[in-house]
């Protein structure tokens, strides 16, 4: 599959005036030679912790910013270069309030973005009342956006960036701040518009939310990719423990500080399974370990005891350790 996004070598230096010393300046490395691409049609997971560089590496791709030094493309049009043809190539999706005027109406925040895309009236008038019809605010669609709820708002901006029509979708942290419901609904909504043969590439710190949607995710960590490839992949590659899972019928406070001196043990995390204790318990592979479990629990106590493949989340850990 050809690459219709590509980074190569970016490297992006923000400069700022140190608060003590007059004249000083301090140099914070955002982008430290980030390197990848993202073939045609796939759904694109940059993943990363906050400051990681995942904000600032949309900004680049969809020419809110320069790169200090390196190149960027997207659909083969250099982002300083070409940027006015970059532009027609995609649609921006945020997340939180971001890039919303409150005062206008849902329709009329959708014309007036509609109009800075040169579309025709008419044109625009048709794909507004399309849009707010797939995004469920066709009934809302003449309040203003300051009395839109957060998950609404979120609908809009989906809206927004559809409006016309791009073959490229950049989602940044588009969930951050969503109700479970609304995040759920959003989700939804991102495989439809894979199905329709757009690109997407989509920014998050939910693990859960990259491994659900994504084809293919790279891990950004201080600006610089340090893992990459399908979310099988990454969790067969990195991650450095096995797990295993034990439900138990009866809780066990101690349970967790009992089990830390079993040799081959790294972590055990406990929570409910409904009325039931669950215990997370991370282990050194190649070490058996459910004997030394069992007698620590007691074999009469333990409901269920499995082991299962670790999740991206717990592999994105091992990762950033």
């Amino acid at each position: 599959m050809d690459a219709i996004i590509e980074c190569q070598d970016v490297v992006r230096v923000f400069i700022s005036r140190a608060l003590a010393g007059a004249g000083k300046k301090r140099e914070v490395v955002a982008l430290d030679g980030l390197s990848f691409t993202v073939p045609r049609g796939i759904i694109f997971g940059l993943l990363g912790p906050n400051g990681a560089g995942k904000t600032t590496t949309i900004r680049i791709l969809t020419t809110l910013l320069t790169p200090t030094s390196g190149q960027a493309r997207v659909k083969g049009f250099d982002v300083v270069r070409e940027a006015s043809k970059v532009r027609q190539q995609f649609g921006l999706i945020l997340g939180g309030e971001r890039g919303l005027y409150g005062r206008l109406t849902g329709a009329e925040n959708l014309r007036y973005f509609a109009a800075v895309n040169h579309m025709s009236r008419e044109l625009a008038k048709e794909r507004v009342k399309e849009l707010l019809q797939m995004v469920g605010l066709d009934t809302a669609s003449d309040r203003p956006v300051e009395q839109y709820s957060r998950g609404m708002r979120q609908r809009l901006h989906v809206a927004r960036g559809l409006l016309t029509d791009p073959e490229i979708l950049f989602m940044d942290e588009p969930t951050i701040g969503l109700d479970p419901a609304g995040a759920q609904e959003l989700r939804q909504l991102i495989p439809e518009f894979a199905h329709q043969g757009k690109t997407i590439l989509l920014t998050t710190h939910y693990m859960l939310e990259a491994d659900e949607l994504c084809n293919q995710v790279a891990i950004i960590n201080k600006g610089q990719i340090v893992a990459s490839g399908t979310p099988s992949e990454i969790k067969r590659r990195f991650s450095k423990v096995s797990v295993i899972e034990v439900i138990m019928r009866q809780s066990q406070p101690g349970a967790t500080e009992n089990l830390k001196p079993v040799q081959g043990i790294e972590r055990v995390i406990s929570s409910s399974d409904g009325p039931l204790q669950k215990l997370t318990i991370h282990v050194l592979p190649g070490i058996e370990v459910k004997d030394e479990i069992t007698q620590v629990l007691g074999q009469s106590n333990i409901e269920s005891l499995v082991m299962r493949d670790p999740t991206l989340e717990e592999a994105y850990l091992s990762i950033l350790k």
